[in-house]
């Protein structure tokens, strides 16, 4: 699977590159599925050097992380499925969850992290405009690094557009 790009009006001209980063016990790993996972690191890694400052334990922000993750994968997958559901393509349960062969929607995503870090604050008592504060910014520096995924998979960058 190769991706073919250009950039003619920056004098770059076309050229392809494979979508698979590498192959990991003869399971292709997209790029895109790397840069997102970097997008997540850097997310977490901003929120915990937030978190001093926010007076949110290491703990505390690791249990967010996780319920954060999870539920953050697991709502882009289903807002993603059910945006696409009348094109015949769900024939099983196998097919609704199979995230490694596409499909996630970053809206689905917002939304699910965002209520998976409500409660999971509210149930450990912590201050959720501190935690929204400490996360916030480190969600759109993932979005910002998951966008280059999209570019790997030759997706979502726009049209050539011509001028006159």
């Amino acid at each position: 699977m190769q991706t073919t790009v250009s950039f003619p009006g920056l004098g770059i001209e076309e050229f392809s590159f494979s979508r698979v980063a590498f192959t990991l016990f003869g399971k292709d790993i997209y790029w895109y599925g790397v840069i997102i996972m970097f997008g997540v690191l850097a997310a977490v890694l901003h929120a915990y050097l937030r978190s001093k400052r926010e007076g949110v334990k290491v703990d505390d922000l690791l249990d967010l992380t996780i319920f954060i993750v999870f539920f953050g994968v697991l709502g882009a997958r289903l807002y993603y499925v059910a945006t696409t559901w009348g094109g015949g393509r769900y024939d099983s349960f196998i097919d609704v969850i199979a995230i490694w062969d596409g499909g996630l929607a970053i809206y689905g995503g917002i939304l699910a992290g965002m209520t998976a870090l409500i409660v999971t604050a509210l149930i450990k008592k912590l201050n959720v405009f501190r935690v929204l504060d400490m996360v916030g910014p480190g969600v759109m520096l993932a979005q910002a690094i998951g966008r280059w995924g999209n570019f790997c998979n030759g997706e979502a960058f726009g049209y050539e557009v011509a001028t006159t």
